[in-house]
This record gives C-alpha cells, sequence and structure tokens, in this order.
C-alpha cells in the first residue's frame, strides 16, 4: 500500500471537523468505492440493471464490471499501485465511468481535470499531483502535447479514441488496446477510511488551481446521504444532466450517487436542448439535474412543448442562482418544480438542498441536509440574525483538506487557515437564513459588491434585470470607484432583434426601480454579444471586470 507523505497535507490542527451521522456510522472502515458503488450491486444480483444509457447503447452493472477490471488490470499492468494518482481529461461517456471506477478498484486516485485548462494549467496539476498516467480523449489532447514534455515524474498518457497508429507513433498509450488485453476478474483493492479517494482541483479562478482531497469513507458517506436526501436514485431510475465527469459537480453527480442507488445514468458529452430533451425521452429519464442556464435553454426552444417529460420524477438545480422566475416558468410548462441546491468542491458535493421543504422555498438554496451542520456569522465571528447577510461555516461527511499545503510559499497553507475556523469550512459564501432555517445565496464573498457602505449581491440584481422583456442574459459586477469603493456594472446580452442603447440603459434603470433598492442600480451598463460561461453554464464574472 502507497503512503502519502505527510507533507502532501495540512497539519492536523487545520483540518476540518468531520461529521458522521448516526444512520451512515455503518458505512465500513474499510472499504472500497467501485466495490461500494458498483460490484456490490452486481454480488447482490442486479447485474443485468442498467448502469449507463449513451447514445444507442445500454451498459449492465455486469458489463460495466467486467470492462472496469479489464482497465483496472491493464492500470496495474503498467506500474499504477495502491495511491498513485491518475488524471483524467474526458468528456462524458461510458469510458469515462470505466476509467474512473478502474482507478478506484486498484486503490489508486482518479484526478478530474478541466477540459478547458490550458497547457500550462495542465503541466502545474500533472506535476502537482505526481501523476503515473493520464488518460485522455483524443480531441482534447493539443494542450496535452505541449504539457508532455514538462511532465516532472515520468508520467504516461493514455489516449481514448484518435488514429491508434499515430497514437503509438507518438509515445502514448491505446486505451482500447488496454482495454482488450486486461483480464476480466480483478479482486477490489481495501483502503483504510482516511485513506484518499479523490482529489478535485478547483477551476484555478485566483491563480493555479488548488486540488481539494477526499478520504474514501467521508466520500461515500457523502454519497450516500445526498442520494437518500434530494435524489432518491434507486434501481429503475435514470438520472441524466450535462455536468461534466471533469469538473467536480460532475464528478459526484454521474460517478457517485446513481452507483450508491443502483440507478442507471444517462451520459451526454455536451449539452445542447435538442439532444437533451431526446434523451429524456429516448432514455427514460428520472431525474434530471443541471444548471440554471441549462433550464432557460430548454424553455426557449421552441420544440420544448412536443418533448413528452412524463417519465421525469425529479428536477435538479444548482451552481448559481435558479431565480423565482425560472421557477415559476418551469413548473407552469412542466407542473414539477425545480429542486434547488448548494455544493462544493471542498466540500464534494451538496450540503444543501430545497428537497428538506415539502416544496422549493423561491430563491433559497433550502435548508442542511440531515448531518450537514450550518452556521452564518458576522465579521465578527458572532452568529447573524435572521435576514443578516453574513458568511456560511459548515460541518459535514467530507470538508476542506488542500493538497500540498506547504509549496509555492506555503501558498495553500494560508488557504487552509482560512477555509477551516476551529473545524469549521468557511467555503466563502455569503448567506442569510430566515426565520424558517432556509438559507439565501447572496453571492461569493469575493464577487460581492461593497459600495459606499453597502453591501449589494449581484446574483439579485442579475435576477431582476433578467425579468425585462428585452433582456436575453446578464451577468452583475463590481468594479473600482475612486469615491463608493465599488459602483455596480451590468453586462447584458439583448434578445435577438433588440438593440442594447443609451436609451435603453436609462429605461432599464427606470425599470429597476420597482424591484430593487436605489442603491442597488447599475452605475455602469455594457452590452455584448455573449457573456463568459464554463461548458456548464456557470457565468465567469471575474471576466467582467475587465
Amino acid at each position: 500500500m502507497g503512503r502519502i507523505p505527510d507533507s502532501c497535507l495540512p497539519p492536523r490542527d487545520l483540518w476540518p471537523e468531520y461529521i458522521v451521522p448516526d444512520e451512515f456510522a455503518d458505512t465500513p472502515m474499510e472499504l472500497n468505492l467501485a466495490d461500494s458503488l458498483l460490484d456490490r450491486h452486481v454480488r447482490e444480483g442486479r447485474g443485468e440493471n442498467i448502469a449507463i444509457r449513451f447514445m444507442d447503447r445500454t451498459i449492465s452493472y455486469a458489463q460495466l464490471q467486467q470492462a472496469v477490471n479489464r482497465f483496472g488490470n491493464a492500470l496495474k499492468s503498467l506500474g499504477v499501485e495502491p495511491q498513485d494518482r491518475v488524471g483524467i481529461r474526458l468528456v462524458n461517456s461510458p469510458q469515462a465511468i470505466i476509467t474512473i471506477f478502474a482507478i478506484e478498484k486498484i486503490g489508486a486516485i482518479p484526478v478530474p481535470t478541466s477540459p478547458l485548462w490550458s497547457t500550462g494549467e495542465i503541466t502545474f496539476v500533472a506535476n502537482n499531483a505526481e501523476m503515473k498516467l493520464f488518460v485522455v480523449n483524443a480531441p482534447l489532447m493539443g494542450p496535452m502535447e505541449g504539457a508532455k514534455p514538462a511532465f516532472q515524474f515520468g508520467t504516461r498518457v493514455i489516449v481514448i479514441g484518435g488514429v491508434p497508429e499515430e497514437v503509438r507513433a507518438r509515445g502514448d498509450l491505446v486505451f482500447e488496446d488496454l482495454l482488450e488485453k486486461g483480464a476480466p476478474e480483478l479482486e477490489a483493492t481495501m483502503l483504510q477510511a482516511h485513506d484518499i479517494g479523490i482529489i478535485l482541483y478547483t477551476s484555478g479562478t485566483t491563480g493555479m488551481p488548488k486540488g481539494c482531497v477526499h478520504f474514501v469513507r467521508p466520500s461515500l458517506i457523502e454519497a450516500r446521504m445526498v442520494n437518500k436526501y434530494v435524489y432518491k436514485l434507486q434501481p429503475g431510475d435514470i438520472l441524466g444532466g450535462a455536468a461534466p465527469v471533469s469538473f467536480a459537480a460532475g464528478f459526484g453527480t454521474f460517478s457517485l450517487l446513481p452507483f450508491e442507488g443502483g440507478a442507471g445514468v444517462s451520459l451526454i458529452p455536451r449539452f445542447s436542448p435538442p439532444d437533451m430533451m431526446d434523451l429524456v425521452q429516448k432514455h427514460g429519464i428520472t431525474v434530471l439535474t443541471g444548471l440554471p442556464t441549462a433550464y432557460r435553454a430548454l424553455m426557449k426552444y421552441p420544440p420544448f412543448k412536443e418533448y413528452d417529460l412524463s417519465s421525469v420524477r425529479l428536477y435538479t438545480s444548482g451552481g448559481d442562482a435558479l431565480g423565482a422566475e425560472t421557477l415559476k416558468a418551469w413548473e407552469n410548462l412542466t407542473g414539477k418544480p425545480i429542486w434547488e441546491g448548494l455544493g462544493g468542491t471542498e466540500m464534494l458535493h451538496l450540503v444543501t438542498s430545497n428537497t428538506m421543504n415539502a416544496s422549493p422555498v423561491p430563491n433559497s438554496i433550502g435548508k442542511p441536509l440531515p448531518g450537514v451542520q450550518v452556521r452564518v456569522i458576522d465579521t465578527a465571528g458572532k452568529n447573524c440574525r435572521p435576514r443578516e447577510v453574513g458568511s456560511m461555516l459548515l460541518k459535514g461527511p467530507s470538508g476542506t483538506l488542500y493538497w500540498k499545503p506547504y509549496e509555492d510559499g506555503e501558498r495553500l497553507l494560508q488557504s487552509q487557515a482560512r477555509g477551516v475556523r476551529k473545524g469549521w469550512n468557511q467555503m466563502g459564501d455569503a448567506v442569510y437564513e430566515d426565520e424558517e432555517g432556509n438559507i439565501f445565496f447572496v453571492s461569493r464573498e469575493d464577487d460581492m459588491i461593497k459600495s459606499a457602505g453597502y453591501r449589494i449581491g449581484p446574483a439579485e440584481v442579475e435576477s431582476a434585470i433578467a425579468r425585462h422583456p428585452r433582456v436575453a442574459d446578464v451577468g452583475v459586477v463590481g468594479v473600482p470607484d475612486p469615491e463608493k469603493g465599488q459602483i455596480t456594472k451590468a453586462v447584458i446580452v439583448m434578445k435577438p432583434g433588440e438593440e442594447g442603447s443609451e436609451a435603453f440603459a436609462e429605461e432599464l434603470k427606470e425599470f429597476l426601480r420597482d424591484h430593487i433598492a436605489i442603491y442597488k442600480l447599475p452605475r455602469i451598463v455594457e452590452f455584448v454579444d455573449s457573456l463568459p460561461r464554463t461548458p456548464t453554464g456557470k457565468l465567469l464574472r471575474r471576466k467582467l471586470k475587465n
């Protein structure tokens, strides 16, 4: 068993407090994620159940297990040992799920990486994680070629797809060759509760990406908790959505949750309204999850009402503010609400959800899941009054634990000290809580606009602007101002056929006076053709500040 050096983790006094709810105390202290999420279902007689639906293919749990065993044996033949790190740069596909489970089954650590990362970011993460191997889709190899010469730990690349002869000629390995040669039987390598199960890197919005460590037992407990109280997936369910498995949200949603419940997953490489609507019908999706931008795009798709959505029992959302307008519009169209929640890379997955209520509370991210504790504190560290905006503190099954905190001038050791306060996780979210315990997300604290003594949440201003019938999309940020400190700037995409102008900007401000306080009105209005967003549709506000 490979041992992770102490220098790869923060000192114990900076660790978060891990909470294990009594109902999940039976989670084994010795376990393997692939065994718990995949092999268990085959052992218990569910081998023929649907595990993956992809395009026209259907893959059973037994078929998935055999492919995982083959690739796991191939990884072992290449020298991958327990607790070695294996990078993945993959789009949603059966090969992605096979790769993740194969890495986990041999006790190694999957390290998802963003398909958007540049050569420099790929190089940094490959070296920071000391990757033994890197599994990559052929179309995503461009920046990898520039990164490979700078790999410091002999990282080899396995390519999925592409022309095998060309892959071999470059000195890389062919995924399909390895899968074919691997033996179909493989015993899972059991790990201890606090062996590492996953390293998730943040998106790198404030410098190079940060590696977030998640141990195996807390990862399984988090999956059990979220599935029980939010998704409620079980055999026969099909979970659909477009969040990439290379991002934290997609990794948890599509490689942990459905398999915890013995359900199937419908995979789509890239979101588009027609493809998603087709898959809901074709794959019989019963739970659909997506960012608010995805739901808004679906509602704008002209043939939307022609599709049969009767298979879907649950819609969920997170990542960005859903807004009361979107919630109401979706429910009017489908007869079912969207259940919003909040999660984070440092916490692995969801920590709050509106499913804790009988019906969604508009604009709320819901209540803490059972097993998660939440406090909202002011700048002095005291608990806020109801509806007073403060910083959210969390305790749950997982928590903030940064990888290699002593490197780069102890950059992440400082982040660890800021991110954990006396055992509580402080992820940098500004929120408030109402009298019933519902939590309302205001802003990332870094995005909070501080203008002339007022604190303004950009999401609230965005929601108000989006109500204007001529506005298609909007992002709001604070920009420096010599007198007020910051002023509010709105960046707007007009609907087709509409034109942005100074006259419209003045019209918009008058419109907003009926919806938000005067001090929140945008002082600068800029018009653009499109807003910068991640592949999942999350707004990149930092790019609007330029």
